[in-house]
């Protein structure tokens, strides 16, 4: 049989591997998962990272894989089906313990049932509800696991576990500090200016420099900028020319007092949220809301309040392209995590030149705050720095997951609340998501059953079912081929924003009977997660999405959450079936 060597492998890895002994070897291939896993940046929205690379006793690559995005295979399944009959007897290395959906473990199963015999794992995962499951189950199977830097310490280990960290430091901030990962990007002249004293910035920087901030923004979840930003320059925000994920852009304003005129209120291809203090400029809260912009009120308005805010959606990174003024609040506020600064070899003096950062209301150098982890890099002719503000947490000493924590002390019970709350895939009861990695099978109008990746792709394709068009059929077809639910996601809502003749007429009347029956479907076909949803009696289930005040229940529960609803009539309904099947045992 030949050699089965995974398309993205690399000959030098290979080769590496064989070259290298025990603890160096071990290294090299964690660090290579780490790589692998940083692959997906920039084409989905931002989620954990993860890769996996197989090898031989003998050191060769077997197999390679990485997430694409939440709701995909996962990294260990496609590795192994690289390798094939390679991975037999082989060790598996992962940059991040497996973080399947609660109940499921679709990765662990992978790597046993190819017959894996040593895992290696660069970190255990961050998240407490997932910490330590999949070690512990591979173990129980027999499989030998180490977890860098648990057994030995050395230079090379520490290396590889900090490219671990780094690949994934947006997951780890969110499960450490309650804000997602921010990272603070400005380019400026060598004089240390953002704009001219007229206010004109374009361009300070190279368009090389300016292709990396396009990489930058398509590797997070949301573009900050302040109102000053949005009245002087009139930005876009796109992320890219063409292509990959679009960031949200996001406008932080005290007092609305903004143009009525500008791109970023232009929502057809990429949301805008506006946020300001209570009560601001309730006329233009309604204009903006006519455009399809979305407004956020807070009482106070304060970046660490707003950032938590956007924690508790589901955002793991923020791309801060602010000026002066909002740069210093937010490093105040503490929520900015790592600096990108593009040096351009140009001077432009002026005593009233902006600069990047405002008051910080430090008078000695020794107060200057020290970037840690700097790197320097020559983009064109302009020079990047780039450092941390603040430094990742290490996962050292392991914290005892949920379960752990239970067996020690049974009077900690995890999720006491009535009301359970998922969205992400990754967050506790994350199975219950339309996004989830579970393939449904549902029948067409010809009665034939067709296979989608998720139901979140099943539900987005029937839009456009049954119209007589030949564009609408294209868009079924193109949903159903979208790699990831949020690719699908991003298609159907985007057709049916800009083509409302494509979508059938009838619509809003059957939406919630295609969720139910595609929701049923799912439910009934895996017996965990109809296990888990029955382990949830006597709760009430939210979606908790803050802006989808339809299926989700909103950001102070104004929300119909239909989503929520209709689990927990399956669940209703699920129940009743047990008790009938029992009753009828009984008898």
């Amino acid at each position: 049989m030949a050699f089965s060597l995974a398309a993205n492998a690399s000959p030098l890895m290979c080769k590496l591997g064989a070259d290298l002994d025990g603890h160096a070897r071990d290294a090299a291939y964690v660090r290579r998962a780490a790589d692998l896993a940083d692959k997906s940046a920039g084409f989905t929205s931002p989620h954990p990272n993860f890769g996996c690379v197989i090898a031989t006793s003998s050191g060769k690559v077997a197999g390679e894989g990485y997430l694409y995005a939440q709701g995909t295979k996962p990294a260990e399944v496609l590795a192994v089906e690289a390798g094939g009959e390679w991975c037999r007897s082989a060790t598996a290395y992962l940059n991040l313990e497996p973080g399947d959906c609660h109940g499921d473990h679709t990765a662990v199963s992978a790597l046993v049932q190819a017959g894996i015999t040593r895992v290696v794992v660069g970190i255990r995962h961050p998240l407490q509800h997932l910490r330590g499951n999949a070690v512990r189950v591979l173990r129980s199977q027999g499989l030998q696991v180490h977890v860098l830097g648990e057994d030995l310490q050395s230079k090379i280990i520490e290396e590889a576990r900090k490219s671990c960290l780094l690949v994934n430091a947006p997951l780890i901030h969110r499960a450490t500090s309650r804000v997602p990962f921010s990272v603070f990007k400005y380019a400026m002249t060598l004089d240390g200016k953002i704009a001219a004293s007229s206010g004109h910035a374009a361009w300070i920087s190279s368009k090389k420099s300016r292709d990396r901030v396009f990489e930058l923004r398509g590797r997070s979840d949301a573009i900050v900028v302040g109102g000053n930003t949005v009245r002087r320059d009139n930005p876009r925000l796109t992320a890219r020319h063409g292509g990959g994920h679009m960031p949200m852009r996001i406008v932080l304003t005290q007092t609305l007092n903004l143009p009525e005129k500008a791109n970023l209120w232009d929502v057809s291809d990429v949301s805008t949220i506006v946020v300001t203090q209570r009560g601001a400029r309730r006329d233009f809260q309604k204009f903006l809301a006519s455009k399809g912009v979305e407004v956020v009120e807070f009482d106070i308005l304060n970046p660490r309040d707003v950032m938590e805010y956007f924690h508790d959606r589901g955002y793991l990174s923020i791309l801060w392209e602010c000026g002066g003024t909002l740069a210093a609040s937010a490093i105040s506020s503490g929520v900015i995590h790592k600096v990108y600064a593009f040096v351009a070899p140009k001077i432009i003096g002026g005593k009233n030149a902006q600069t990047p950062v405002g008051e910080l209301g430090m008078v000695e150098m020794s107060q200057a705050l020290d970037l840690s982890e700097v790197c320097y890099e020559q983009v064109g002719p302009d020079m990047l720095v780039s450092g941390f503000l603040q430094p990742i947490p290490d996962l050292m000493p392991v914290i005892p997951s949920v379960d752990e924590t239970f067996a020690i002390d049974p009077s900690v019970t995890p999720y006491e609340s009535s009301i359970i709350s998922f969205y992400k895939t990754w967050d506790p009861y994350g199975s219950f998501s339309n996004f989830s990695p579970h393939p449904i099978q549902m029948p067409d109008n010809d009665g034939d059953y067709v296979t989608w990746l998720s139901v979140e792709h099943y539900y987005q394709a029937q839009k456009f079912v049954g119209v007589n068009d030949p564009a609408a059929q294209d868009c079924v077809e193109k949903i159903k081929t979208m790699r990831s639910p949020e690719e699908a996601a991003r298609i159907g809502r985007s057709v049916q924003r800009h083509c409302p003749d494509l979508v059938r007429t009838d619509w809003d009347s059957v939406k919630i009977d295609v969720m139910y029956k595609a929701l049923k479907c799912k439910f009934s076909i895996y017996p965990h997660l109809n296990s888990m949803l029955l382990s949830t009696a006597g709760s009430i289930l939210v979606e908790a999405s803050p802006h989808d005040l339809f299926w989700g229940g909103g950001r102070e529960g104004e929300g119909l959450n239909y989503l929520g609803r209709l689990l927990m009539q399956l669940r209703s309904e699920f129940l009743g079936e047990f008790s009938s099947s029992t009753e009828e045992i009984i008898g």
